[in-house]
């Protein structure tokens, strides 16, 4: 099985590799641009992004599965949340789509991004940390370690995992 993940981010590509150990697959890692904004603002851009990373994924590297993990904000009545979303894409099927964990984000750091601000640099400068979306992330930071990046996508990655492999049980 080939695996293209639409991502060089080392969270992401821990997430798919981690869930997809017990396949043999191997894994082509792609810079795929999102074709969203740098910080997806919104369930649905974020969704985007993540489902444009997996198409384009699939297509360039020529796979039999194209993965798209994408994270982003989503703004509610009760402040500015951390989301996450993932694709997983194959060649003449719907896109399979999942979501993750979100937590509320302090208001310093949701200010900055209501401004215009991209979450990553916002997030090293706020822990005095350096490449913390390639890390732990903001997810690490404000659990404390609980949860980091790649937790959180491999939880993601496991909805989109169980979700492939439903639909290839189901039609047998």
């Amino acid at each position: 099985m080939r695996v293209v993940i639409g991502s060089k981010n080392p969270a992401k590509i821990k997430a798919i590799e981690t869930i997809f150990s017990q396949y043999k697959a191997e894994f082509i890692v792609m810079d795929i641009p999102s074709g969203v904004a740098e910080q997806p603002f919104s369930d649905a851009e974020t969704i985007k992004g993540a489902v444009n990373r997996a198409a384009d994924a699939l297509y360039s590297g020529e796979g039999q599965i194209g993965i798209g993990l994408e994270g982003g904000v989503e703004k509610t009545e009760n402040g500015l949340f951390l989301c996450n979303w993932g694709a997983l894409v194959e060649k003449d099927e719907p896109p399979i789509i999942a979501g993750g964990a979100r937590i509320l984000l302090p208001e310093e750091v949701a200010d900055r991004l209501v401004k215009g601000e991209e979450l990553g640099p916002v997030m090293d400068d706020y822990a005095k940390k350096q490449n913390i979306r390639h890390n732990e992330g903001a997810i690490g930071v404000f659990t404390n370690g609980q949860i980091n990046r790649a937790d959180m996508f491999t939880h993601v990655a496991k909805l989109l995992l169980g979700q492939y492999e439903y639909r290839h049980v189901k039609r047998r």
